[in-house]
């Protein structure tokens, strides 16, 4: 199968669990009012989609967004969620060049964390329960990206060790045929 064919349908997959996720998927979320949620496993196709390439991390982050936005949820919920689009870029492109999941989740844990955030601050203002809601948003954001990201891990090297493949394979050798920023 054609390479872009392949990244088209990773991403088909992969955006359509980013939009179920949180639609059906809501008795596994954390609610920390006033903004604060978290649904275990919204992220694993984000990450998943970071081994595969960025335009397919950024097509599931959007696809993150447009579930988080049809499962009815607030909208600094969704904003939340739009920032995984920047997310997914930044760990694709980490693992385009470093060849490291675990360093792509580390690096991006924080920029998680302070992304989502910055989203939150235009709904609750600046007044004094600002600083709570932003430190449970940063603090919330990187466990839960953790969470998530060690889930992803599970996933792919089981994928991996299956097909007898290095996990940075596991979805096709897009990597080595630089194939990114054709599709």
């Amino acid at each position: 199968m054609n390479n872009k064919i392949r990244q088209m349908v990773y991403a088909g997959l992969l955006t359509a669990l980013a939009i179920i996720i949180p639609i059906q998927f809501g008795i596994l979320r954390i609610v920390i009012p006033p903004y604060y949620t978290a649904t275990l496993a919204a992220h694993v196709p984000m990450m998943l989609s970071m081994l595969i390439s960025p335009f397919v991390a950024v097509v599931v982050g959007i696809g993150s967004t447009i579930g988080f936005l049809m499962a009815g949820l607030p909208l600094p919920v969704v904003a939340r969620a739009a920032t995984h689009i920047i997310v997914g870029y930044v760990g694709a492109m980490m693992i385009l060049k470093y060849k490291s999941y675990v360093k792509a989740v580390a690096v991006t844990a924080p920029i998680h964390g302070i992304l989502e955030a910055l989203v939150t601050i235009p709904f609750v203002g600046f007044g004094p329960a600002v600083y709570i809601s932003l430190i449970t948003t940063v603090v919330g954001a990187i466990i839960h990206h953790t969470a998530d990201s060690i889930i992803a891990y599970a996933i792919v090297k089981a994928v991996a060790k299956a097909s007898k493949k290095s996990i940075y394979n596991v979805f096709g050798d897009f990597k080595s045929k630089h194939q990114y920023s054709s599709v």
